[in-house]
């Protein structure tokens, strides 16, 4: 994986959540959130992707980037990091696959 990128676990990813350390953007198409995003996961498809738009971490928390299985989020944060977001530079590698596959619930709708 590119130098400067870090990768989260699933219990990780799972305890930020819950503790509000982590705020969660969503890369895939609005047909694949549609059908199933982790919850309070932004909406920011890597098809129309803004930088901008990117949440801004405060104290203690950190911008986590997930797609489908890791591609699209290594993009996304390649593009941030272009744009000057280096704080995007953390995603969850498995993706929403590693997510339903470990049994977590999702949302379905936008």
């Amino acid at each position: 994986m590119e130098s400067g990128f870090n990768d989260i676990s699933l219990d990780d990813l799972r305890s930020g959540l819950a503790d509000g350390s982590i705020l969660l953007v969503d890369v895939r198409e609005a047909e694949e959130y549609a059908a199933g995003h982790i919850a309070g996961a932004l909406f920011n498809p890597l098809s129309r992707f803004d930088p901008s738009k990117l949440p801004v971490a405060g104290e203690g928390q950190k911008v986590v980037i997930y797609c489908r299985s890791g591609r699209r989020s290594v993009t996304a944060m390649e593009q941030a990091r272009l744009s000057g977001r280096r704080d995007a530079n953390t995603h969850f590698g498995g993706g929403i696959l590693a997510w339903l596959n470990a049994g977590q619930p999702v949302v379905e709708g936008m």
